[in-house]
């Protein structure tokens, strides 16, 4: 059963893709419009938190992903899902999860900004160096001979293009970006979570097939991912604020911007997107839980301390 992943393909087209690719450049251009120099200005007033952060994210994240797949072992296609998922940046959705926790928003900001930038060169690169270095998929991907000069192209244009257009027009009209973003985050949000929804539908039989292996699959990578996130920091001696974004940030991938590259240069390969595609909702409901228990948690100390 474990094998047919790696043969099966998911029901998608090029119209769909062309939604996806939108759907995330305009939720980067959401984000982008809400960013300002002061935000970057952070990282230089405290590098030791933003560097844990990037490290946390771009190395730890993928090498803990490598030992993962060599413990369970999952088909080359599904090894690859999660290798993809774990080159990707962080969400955007990690802002307002930190938010919810009471981390550090500016810390959170400031990290997207710059792994959603790196990502244009770091995420292709992360994906070819370390999914050669697990047999399976390492051949998996020597089959489909991936173009990785392309990748760059593609993730420069879903990401690197809005992040400085929308950073760009909201240094020259700041009222407008702030009453543009209120309007295209939630309604590229609504185009990405309805997407998902239809593809679902779409390949419905093939998700109710393998859902019980690959939610077990993504629970456990996403939890390493959480685990990564928050020991990392603690290892750097950041605070509470810090390592709560730390988590999340971690935690929480750009999934969309996986399942574009499946899709482009994977045909939609089964066992990649469907990895991909779970963990575009998984994450939500993980890092929500983990953020509300942190809100919880520091509400009632708050009330102990003030009675």
């Amino acid at each position: 059963m474990q094998e047919s992943l790696d043969t099966s393909r998911l029901n998608f087209n090029q119209d769909s893709l062309l939604i996806l690719n939108i759907s995330l450049a305009i939720i980067m251009f959401g984000v982008a419009l809400d960013l300002r120099v002061s935000d970057f200005r952070y990282v230089a007033k405290h590098p030791k938190a933003f560097t844990a952060g990037l490290l946390s994210q771009f190395l730890f994240l993928p090498a803990l992903t490598l030992i993962l797949v060599h413990i369970l072992e999952p088909p080359p296609s599904v090894a690859l899902g999660m290798l993809l998922v774990a080159a990707c940046p962080g969400g955007n959705i990690s802002n307002f999860m930190t938010h919810l926790a009471r981390g550090n928003t500016a810390l959170s900001v400031s990290l997207t900004a710059f792994s959603t930038a790196f990502s244009v060169i770091l995420t292709p690169l992360n994906f070819g160096f370390w999914s050669r270095l697990y047999g399976p998929s390492a051949s998996l991907l020597k089959e489909i001979s991936l173009p990785f000069f392309d990748v760059f192209q593609t993730v420069a244009l879903i990401l690197g293009i809005p992040l400085v257009l929308g950073m760009y027009i909201n240094t020259l009209y700041p009222e407008w970006s702030l009453k543009a973003t209120k309007i295209l985050k939630p309604m590229s949000m609504l185009i990405f979570v309805g997407f998902v929804v239809i593809a679902f539908i779409g390949n419905y039989d093939l998700f109710i097939r393998f859902i019980a292996l690959i939610f077990v699959w993504v629970l456990a990578h996403n939890f390493l991912a959480l685990a990564g996130g928050f020991f990392t920091a603690k290892s750097f001696g950041l605070s509470l604020e810090d390592t709560k974004t730390l988590t999340i940030e971690t935690g929480i991938q750009n999934s969309g911007l996986a399942l574009v590259l499946i899709f482009t240069y994977f045909g939609g390969l089964g066992g990649m997107a469907i990895i991909a595609a779970w963990w575009g909702i998984w994450h939500i409901i993980s890092g929500m839980t983990v953020a509300t228990i942190w809100k919880t948690f520091q509400s009632r100390k708050t009330l102990s301390v003030s009675g």
